[in-house]
């Protein structure tokens, strides 16, 4: 049976979503640590290399880098690539304004250490909840 967790945090960007988890202890850069195609992740010395960000929850404590990292984000959600929310522990100008012009929810101030890669998590951006359903026991 599934274990349930409710984390609860700020609402940055409006919407509501339900995915599979990616999770990643490291800060992300849309611009060089993503790649714009494939929506993988490209640099070599990040924890989640070679993973796809597509229609998964991405969570990550925040983001770094350059402001063209927003475009990136907006590309990735025109080609269909992008993740289907965000949730950081800081929320970053450089993600906070691509999740806005990609229409990507986001909430901020969850403790992403509460969920692993592969959880199932239902994010409630107009309420800041999170809430997690773990498979397996952490």
């Amino acid at each position: 049976m599934a274990k349930k967790v409710v984390l609860h945090g700020r609402g940055i960007v409006e919407g509501k979503c339900k995915a599979e988890a990616l999770v990643s202890a490291k800060p992300i850069s849309f611009l060089g640590d993503v790649d714009p195609a494939t929506g993988r992740i490209v640099e070599k010395l990040h924890d989640l290399y070679g993973e796809c960000v597509k229609d998964k929850v991405l969570c990550f404590p925040h983001g770094h880098g350059s402001t063209v990292g927003s475009y990136v984000l907006y590309s990735l959600a025109k080609n269909g690539l992008a993740p289907k929310a965000i949730i950081n522990l800081k929320a970053d100008p450089v993600i906070v304004v691509g999740a806005v012009i990609a229409n990507i929810p986001m909430v901020d101030q969850v403790d992403i250490s509460q969920i692993r890669t592969g959880d199932e998590v239902e994010v409630d951006a107009y309420k800041g909840i999170v809430l997690v359903s773990k498979s397996r026991e952490v």
